[in-house]
């Protein structure tokens, strides 16, 4: 019996209807399993793989690093003697959040203003233009047509706050004198607190008020914090110098911020605008360490996003201290010292030039700078009279002509390009070059003297190395004699004077050093190349001749000089220093192509300088109860100074290199006094009187603290008080 075909088909239909909706519920609980698997793998991925990042992430949001004052780190000489300290000071501070509104503020500094005096000298005319506005709202932007903001609207591809400020320009330009007069007294001291509220940033604590600020202030606003949000009593922690020394550096003050030329790099680092930073030398060099590290808090919102409390995470802490390598009772004793040689120099005649003179002391076999010391006759802009000030950074951003000074330098230079031996000798006499003035030394103008390097250094004999330089350039000397010089002798003699630290950076670690100027060179310049050999042509700083006396008195070996000896810790209890960071040793930069006995020779005859028969410091050193060795210096120079009215005047540099005791050597010490007199047959020793008087003075101080068991011991080490009697706080510093 045969089915029925409709049948048959009704059921065809059923069969493939239920097979494609199978199908398709698979396709979608695949489809489904595919969007889970991957949830699953992303959520995974994001806990396991990415889930430290996403915390810091959170963290760098909700966290946020304000700007308490915490201590800067002190200095110390280095015998723990204090150098810079912190003075902690009463002070009213502001924070804003994020939801602050300008109206707020508002009334927040007239409340302010009730309970506290706020000095208005540093509100600007600029401040009071926009206070008038937040007063007078309505009547200051009435002042801008409706046809003026629509013309100004009307510009294309203008941000709106760039069109804001164009209709607050015209605002602020039309507000007349009369307006700005309409600012009462009182007005005037609520708007110096609100410019202070309004410079800071969100969460970051802005000082309004941390100079003279009274008990009674400081009581009156701590019992109202309540009713002041955002307005806390606290400690600002002001710099406090006690000692003038201006190598110690000097930092911004609040109200100064961070220079504009330094702001992108500071801000990059966390730091504030308002903060406290370095401004110049040791202070602005290690700013690093001496910057202390800021309280952390954490925001707490609710639903809506809005901060309703914050939570210190960090407490912060104060900056490391630094003890320095100075020696701060020698560096007092050895600045009046300076001073009074310099005074006594000025007196004479021939000085209008004179204005400065300095004298480094370091240890030749660590680079511990022992004494700094820069004096400069300034005039007072106040007074009109003549006052001595600091310029002790002058000792490595000035450079002089240094003459014989250096002339060790070139025994040591001819003996290693194997121009010369110790055993050479030449005769001293005026040397006559072809279509030149006559050349000669000092002490012999006329005649003809034997001599060798020994008596060469002694009598500090021009003509031999005036020999040796022709020999470094391979045309020995001879009478009318023509010099034509080769490419390499300035690159050579001047290549082994930078063995030393003559005429490149020492590599102190304070900043703007300054490497001194060569002179021009080429094929007729031969007569400067023999001014080379003698120290009169290129300029040297103070302390590249500190460094390079030091060079041959530790038998060769040219140490980096550094004024920071060790990083600690904050003290803990006040009485002794912290705990150690890390302690800074000697950094040799090289060594000197010469050997032991081209040095000990070499030293011998600076030695002959101060003992010798014919010595030019004899007079100075022979009778010293100790041993030393050293060199003099005269240049004849043209004058090239502050004083351009006399610009191309001759004149005479005096300077002095030396070390002690000759066979352990402990210092060595370099003396420079630039521009001396314009008489230049004038005989003077003031360089020669410094030495004597700042060695004497060395070990007399080294006499005495072993008396009293003074010590720079690193295990455990006592604080001081300050030598100086000076205390300069941040505003006095100049």
């Amino acid at each position: 019996m045969r089915k029925a075909p409709g049948k048959n088909r009704a059921t065809s239909v059923k069969a493939k209807h239920h097979s494609n909706l199978t199908f398709r519920m698979n396709v979608l609980f695949f489809a489904i399993f595919i969007v889970f698997s991957m949830l699953i793998f992303r959520l995974g991925y994001m806990q396991i793989v990415k889930g430290e990042e996403y915390v810091r992430d959170l963290e760098s949001k909700e966290e946020v690093a304000v700007n308490t004052s915490v201590p800067r780190g002190r200095m110390y000489d280095r015998y723990g003697r204090i150098l810079v300290d912190n003075q902690p000071e009463n002070a009213i501070t502001y924070t804003k959040m994020s939801t602050t509104k300008t109206e707020d503020m508002l009334d927040i500094a007239e409340n302010l203003a009730q309970l506290i005096e706020q000095p208005t000298n540093r509100v600007t005319l600029r401040d009071k233009q926009d206070f008038w506005i937040i007063k007078n709202h309505d009547a200051a932007y009435a002042k801008v047509t409706e046809k003026e903001k629509k013309k100004i609207r009307a510009q294309e591809n203008v941000p709106e706050s760039q069109i804001n400020a164009q209709i607050d320009k015209l605002v602020r330009e039309r507000i007349t004198n009369e307006e700005i007069l309409q600012l009462t007294d009182k007005d005037l001291e609520v708007l110096a607190i609100f410019r202070e509220m309004v410079s800071g940033y969100n969460l970051s604590p802005q000082i309004i008020k941390s100079e003279n600020v009274s008990a009674d202030e400081f009581a009156r606003v701590s019992e109202r914090l309540t009713q002041l949000p955002g307005v806390n009593t606290t400690t600002d922690w002001k710099r406090l110098k006690l000692s003038s020394l201006a190598i110690l550096g000097r930092t911004t003050v609040p109200a100064k911020g961070i220079p504009k030329e330094k702001l992108n790099y500071y801000l990059a680092r966390d730091y504030s605008r308002n903060d406290r930073v370095g401004e110049s030398y040791i202070e602005a060099q290690y700013e690093d360490l001496l910057q202390g590290q800021k309280s952390v808090v954490k925001n707490i919102t609710n639903k809506k996003g809005q901060v309703i409390d914050t939570v210190t995470t960090y407490e912060g802490e104060p900056g490391k201290d630094l003890v320095l390598t100075l020696d701060s009772e020698l560096t007092a004793a050895t600045e009046k010292i300076v001073e009074e040689e310099l005074l006594k120099l000025k007196s004479q005649g021939g000085s209008r030039l004179l204005d400065r003179a300095f004298l480094v002391m370091m240890d030749p076999n660590t680079g511990d700078i022992l004494s700094m010391v820069g004096k400069k006759i300034e005039k007072n802009p106040e007074t009109g009279k003549n006052e001595v000030v600091d310029y002790s950074y002058g000792t490595f951003t000035t450079a002089y002509e240094s003459g014989s000074a250096v002339k060790a330098a070139t025994l040591l230079t001819g003996y290693k390009l194997g121009a010369i031996k110790p055993s050479t000798v030449f005769g001293d006499e005026p040397i006559q070059l072809l279509n030149t003035k006559k050349k000669s030394s000092i002490f012999n103008r006329n005649g003809y003297i034997t001599m060798d390097g020994l008596r060469a250094l002694e009598q500090s004999s021009n003509v031999y190395m005036f020999k040796t330089a022709l020999l470094i350039n391979g045309t020995p000397y001879s009478y009318g004699m023509p010099l034509r010089l080769k490419d390499d002798t300035f690159p050579k003699m001047r290549n082994s004077y930078a063995q030393f630290g003559l005429g490149v950076n020492t590599g102190i670690d304070l900043p703007n050093e300054f490497s001194g100027v060569q002179g021009p060179t080429g094929p007729t310049y031969g007569g400067k190349a023999l001014d080379l050999a003698i120290g009169q042509y290129d300029t040297y700083t103070p302390l590249q001749l500190a460094q390079y006396i030091s060079t041959i008195a530790n038998g060769g070996y040219r140490i980096q000089p550094h004024v920071v000896k060790e990083v600690r810790e904050p003290s803990k209890d006040g009485q002794s220093l912290g705990q150690l960071v890390t302690e800074i040793g000697p950094t040799i930069l090289n060594q000197i192509d010469n050997s032991s006995d081209e040095i000990n020779y070499v030293k011998q005859g600076l030695r002959r300088v101060y003992t010798g028969a014919n010595g030019t410091a004899k007079r100075q050193f022979a009778n010293a109860p100790y041993t030393a060795a050293g060199k003099t210096g005269t240049a004849e120079v043209v004058y090239y100074g502050p004083l351009r009215e006399y610009y191309g005047t001759n004149t005479i540099n005096l300077t002095h290199v030396g070390f002690a005791p000759y066979d352990n050597p402990e210092i060595a010490y370099a003396v420079v006094i630039p521009w001396a007199t314009t008489n230049t047959t004038q005989h003077l020793s003031n360089n020669n009187e410094i030495a004597r008087r700042a060695v004497d003075k060395y070990f007399e101080l080294k006499a005495k603290y072993n008396t009293e068991k003074v010590t720079d011991s690193n295990v455990k080490q006592p604080i001081l008080p300050a030598i100086s009697k000076d205390k300069i706080g941040e505003d006095e510093q100049k």
